[in-house]
């Protein structure tokens, strides 16, 4: 792999791939578009990582059927809505007199609950 730009998004793919599972543990952060960011830079750099990954536990646990239909189960849907909403809430009550703080984080609640309740479809 000598060309710089496949370095490139190797290193990018890794990356996002790193930021992808600590986001599965820490909600705060969005597993399926580094996931998907992940499968976008392993395709540019080469075929066997994009390969490798879309045949891991990881890709098909939390992004192939998303990828796929873009649906998810109720269960994973209430799953992740139900752990951002606890960390949202902690943020929430941290910054109790940091009220713009507190309106960026309801705005972005509101959002994440709308987006999974009406732009992904229930299986």
């Amino acid at each position: 792999m000598k060309n710089p730009l496949k370095i490139l998004w190797v290193g990018l793919g890794f990356l996002c791939l790193g930021l992808g599972t600590i986001g599965v543990v820490l909600p705060i952060l969005p597993t399926v578009p580094f996931y998907m960011a992940t499968v976008f830079c392993f395709a540019k750099s080469s075929a066997r990582l994009h390969n490798w990954f879309t045949n891991t536990k990881l890709y098909t646990k939390h992004l192939e059927s998303f990828v796929q239909s873009r649906s998810m189960t109720l269960k994973s849907k209430l799953t992740i809505m139900g752990s951002v909403t606890v960390v949202m809430a902690i943020g929430f009550i941290a910054m109790r007199h940091v009220l713009v703080g507190q309106i960026c984080l309801s705005l972005v609640w509101v959002c994440h609950v709308l987006y999974f309740a009406f732009r992904i479809k229930t299986v």
